[in-house]
């Protein structure tokens, strides 16, 4: 098993991250806006949701430790 631990602040930038990538997913596929509204909002959301994922996701591993099974 891995273990991390993060500060408060890296966990509010992973949830931040999470919700644009989900309001993203959400214009994408939801029926408010007309089509270019929808397709250009939605676009930018989820790529940048999805971009500043992978620099989150990098430090996180590069942090994380294996911890025994403890058996």
């Amino acid at each position: 098993m891995r273990e991390t631990t993060l500060s408060l602040p890296e966990v509010a930038v992973v949830a931040g991250t999470r919700v644009m990538l989900g309001a993203g997913l959400a214009l994408l596929l939801g029926e408010r806006l007309t089509g270019k509204q929808k397709q250009t909002a939605g676009w930018a959301l989820f790529l940048t949701g999805a971009l500043t994922t992978i620099p989150l996701v990098v430090a996180v591993w590069g942090r994380s430790r294996e911890v025994g099974s403890g058996r």
